[in-house]
């Protein structure tokens, strides 16, 4: 099983004045600004020509991307690392921060989850993507 970082999560004091600062000064892309609700609120830019993006937000974390959600639940807890359940995001898909136990039932990329935390209490999110070769 591969585990993928394809994004690094950053901390900012003000998501706007960091979102002027990455596009205007860095020139970074404005990939993603979506705020569902006032407990979730993930930018992702990505630097030009990079295949690794940053994210801040509210209620973001550190991602690790895997093709099987199913198969790195059961690898990781075989392991003995203290999983938490699988879960995919309820709504689809107009998601509005809500989620549903189990994987999600169409595989889409990104809509499926679980969560683990290491043993310095750092919480790192599973999710899948590709599953279908997308």
């Amino acid at each position: 099983m591969d585990y993928r970082i394809e994004v690094v999560t950053i901390p900012v004091s003000d998501v706007d004045k960091a979102i002027t600062f990455y596009t205007k000064m860095a020139g970074f892309e404005l990939d993603v600004d979506y705020r569902p609700n006032d407990q979730f609120r993930v930018v992702q830019l990505t630097p030009p020509g990079s295949g690794c993006s940053i994210q801040f937000g509210t209620g973001v974390g550190n991602y690790l991307v895997v093709n099987d959600i199913e198969a790195a639940h059961q690898e990781m807890a075989g392991r003995g690392v203290s999983v938490g359940p699988l879960r995919h995001k309820a709504g689809m898909p107009d998601w509005q921060g809500g989620f549903a136990p189990g994987r999600d039932p169409a595989r889409r990329n990104y809509a499926s989850f679980f969560d683990f935390t290491d043993l310095d209490g750092n919480l790192w999110t599973v999710q899948e993507r590709g599953s279908r070769g997308k």
